[in-house]
């Protein structure tokens, strides 16, 4: 598989897999998963499509959080992270690295913004308990099921 399939097939994931699940190294240096919402599964976010369309090329990645968990304090303090996709029943997965950075723009939470979110962020999407992390990964890798795969994402 040459980069350009790779990439198709690490979109098609994106598309799809009902978690992103992200990792973070916590002051212990250990690594922390956790499932998060993945705002790029058209069925769940379709309204996010459009969104994602001129970032598909750097397989831009965004999460919602509250400011007050463990995962933004361990990324205030090493930004380093993975998140994986996956369709375990079919034996695929791409892991995406790279430095994620918290979002101050108020605009992309606003846009990221989805009804019945208030239950988590109870003052809509600027609730100062709402932040905004974006991942413009440098390196994927994965198995396709025939086979692995490994690219950097600027190639």
């Amino acid at each position: 598989m040459d980069t350009q399939q790779a990439r198709r097939f690490v979109l098609g994931l994106m598309d799809v897999s009902p978690a992103a699940y992200l990792t973070t190294i916590g002051p212990d240096r250990r690594p922390y998963t956790r499932a998060m919402l993945n705002l790029r599964n058209r069925k769940q976010y379709p309204r996010l499509v459009e969104l994602f369309a001129p970032h598909n090329e750097a397989l831009l990645i965004y999460f919602t959080t509250n400011t007050s968990s463990g995962k933004v304090q361990q990324v205030r303090a090493n930004p380093a992270v993975c998140v994986y996709y996956c369709e375990p029943e079919k034996f695929h997965g791409a892991m995406l690295g790279g430095d994620v950075e918290i979002v101050d723009d108020a605009k992309v939470r606003e846009s990221l913004w989805q009804d019945g979110w208030e239950m988590y962020y109870p003052g809509g999407p600027n609730d100062p308990d709402h932040t905004v992390l974006r991942l413009a990964p440098a390196f994927a890798q994965g198995w396709h099921g025939e086979g692995s795969f490994e690219f950097r994402v600027s190639e």
